[in-house]
């Protein structure tokens, strides 16, 4: 939002802010909810280049595509453990784990 666009609401009584201020959202929370978004948008864009629809992964993982596809919305019912072992289980390697990790924090 621009500067000057911020300060007419503000002064006109509004608050403005992000999406974890309107959630109540601890920083602790905010990051965790950033992390889970970078690892499921590398795991649809690994999927994607690997030309596999969400039916191939799933049968890749043992899994359905109704629960990869909750993966790559980063549902709240899909854990981090879940994500990242899908990861490596698609070819992804620790590195670019740690990488995707190191870029949500």
């Amino acid at each position: 939002m621009h500067r000057n666009r911020r300060s007419e609401l503000e002064s006109a009584g509004w608050r403005v802010g992000d999406a974890a201020d309107f959630l109540r959202l601890t920083p602790e929370d905010a990051a965790f909810v950033e992390l889970k978004l970078a690892l499921a948008k590398h795991l649809r864009e690994l999927r994607q280049q690997k030309g596999w629809t969400q039916s191939a992964v799933a049968e890749r993982l043992g899994s359905s595509q109704s629960r990869v596809a909750k993966m790559e919305a980063s549902d709240s019912t899909v854990s981090l453990d879940l994500m990242v072992r899908s990861l490596l289980a698609l070819g992804a390697t620790c590195a670019e784990v740690g990488q995707i990790i190191a870029r949500a924090a």
